[in-house]
């Protein structure tokens, strides 16, 4: 039996435009359709949530807070039905298995829970209220940080929710929203609105989800027009175009797709060290079924330990069949099926050919260890393909990285204790933002530093009243 639509937008209480609906079809049998509006519909829709989001400012911070942890929590708890219908989406839409679904609503929602939210905005701000009144912040002059009216969110669709906290770093702001998702994550932003507006209808008002195929839209020319502050996420040449059309007197913020890896220390690689590394090094590379910038593209294994770089690779192989068995990983578009296929031949013809290859693979074909002495860096083609790579000490790595350092990110670094502190101060000169464990890698806390900038840099104006 067929499912009912998924609609992918979700439009502010009291907004109900008329409406023609076009199909984007997610996977055989299963439909999502997206709202086509006309001229003057999106005027309406924009003003609407500028009024909206001059509301949003007569607000207390920490009442919007609240607002938006309760709509969160509604997505953490297994009983309600936003939950599971999130969950029943989010495997045809996004590309994942159920299990993998369930792992990465988890991990993200728990995220926007009223704690952790204000536990961001107390690293920021120090005191949150600031962005409702000025506030003596240090001696001389009262602060007072201000969001922008209306704020236009353009998400990539790689990684689902990461659209859902953009919003919500706006929202928090006391920014009015208009988020327009990637085709790959259309569930949850539209999941997590519907919750907002139930729990607050106020503050549901101030936010529409709505999806429509990139390019050239009328609809994405107005938004870029009418909004004080643009937010892209994306590939350099989508972002590079929406900047090019970016007013210069409204903000632009560019998250444009980075690469992150992995460094195991000699320290790492005895005996059940090993073997723990290696469990925790599989559960980085496969959640997001490695389409995140947190994932990890190759993994460095320095030389001197107890296993070699080679045999560890044999122990990452077992462990990534392992987590294969609990949670799978999920289906391949023909484009991405095509790129695995090239990426195991090409290992695969090196290792017949006697270079110094060794290529696992899992039962199901679902995962790719490729083990090569070659130390350069590789950009795996994604879905659970890794390289591991030897090198004589893990001082060498910066080095190699010098080629991709505008787009590095993260490094997930397991030993090497004494050395840590030094790897962080070299690596980030090189261009790295964050080192991790494998652990956390996939998990940065609300308030990192995203791309090495404050999560609310450029989402907010000072405005500076000094004494007199």
């Amino acid at each position: 039996m067929e499912r009912t639509p998924f609609d992918a937008a979700c439009f502010p209480g009291g907004f109900e435009p008329e409406a023609q609906w076009e199909d984007l079809e997610a996977e055989p049998g299963v439909a999502v359709r997206y709202p086509v509006l006309d001229d003057r519909a999106w005027t309406e829709l924009i003003e609407n949530l500028r009024v909206s989001g001059e509301a949003l400012k007569e607000r207390p911070v920490r009442e919007l807070v609240d607002s938006i942890g309760r709509a969160a929590e509604r997505l953490l708890d297994p009983e309600d039905s936003l939950r599971g219908e999130a969950l029943n989406w989010l495997v045809p839409t996004a590309g994942l298995s159920a299990e993998m679904a369930d792992l990465v609503l988890t991990g993200m929602a728990k995220d926007w829970t009223s704690d952790r939210l204000t536990e961001l905005l107390e690293r920021e701000f120090r005191v949150p209220e600031v962005l409702d009144e000025f506030r003596v912040l240090d001696s001389g002059r009262k602060l007072h940080a201000v969001g922008s009216d209306l704020s236009f969110h353009v998400g990539a669709g790689t990684v689902p929710g990461v659209s859902v906290s953009s919003m919500i770093r706006s929202l928090l702001v006391k920014s009015a929203v208009l988020l327009k998702p990637g085709r790959g994550d259309v569930v949850l932003p539209v999941v997590f609105a519907r919750a907002l507006a139930q729990v607050d209808a106020g503050l549901g008002r101030a936010v529409a989800v709505v999806y429509w195929p990139g390019g050239r839209s009328p609809a994405e020319a107005l938004a870029l027009r009418e909004s004080s502050v643009v937010v892209a996420y994306g590939g350099g040449e989508s972002v590079a175009a929406l900047r090019d059309r970016t007013p210069v007197t409204s903000r632009f913020l560019a998250y444009h797709h980075r690469v992150s890896v992995g460094l195991i220390g000699r320290d790492a690689l005895s005996g059940a060290n090993a073997r723990q590394t290696a469990s925790a090094a599989a559960l980085a590379v496969s959640t997001f079924d490695q389409r995140g910038c947190v994932s990890p593209h190759v993994l460095y294994v320095e030389a001197g330990g107890s296993t070699t770089a080679k045999e560890w690779a044999g122990v990452l192989a077992e462990a990534m069949g392992e987590l294969e068995n609990a949670i799978p990983g999920g289906r391949l578009t023909p484009e991405e099926a095509s790129l695995l296929h090239q990426s195991r031949g090409a290992a695969e013809m090196q290792e017949a050919s006697g270079d110094e290859v060794a290529v696992h693979i899992g039962d199901r074909g679902s995962w790719t260890v490729i083990y090569q002495e070659s130390s350069a860096f590789t950009l795996s083609c994604q879905n659970r393909v890794i390289y591991v790579k030897p090198v004589p000490d893990l001082d060498d790595v910066p080095q190699l990285l010098a080629d991709v350092g505008p787009h590095l990110q993260t490094v997930a670094l397991s030993g090497a204790t004494d050395r840590r502190q030094y790897l962080a101060t070299v690596l980030g000169r090189t261009g790295v933002t964050r080192v991790t464990s494998f652990e956390g890698a996939p998990w940065p806390p609300p308030w990192w530093h995203h791309d090495g900038a404050s999560v609310f840099a450029g989402l907010v104006s000072w405005v500076d009243l000094e004494d007199e």
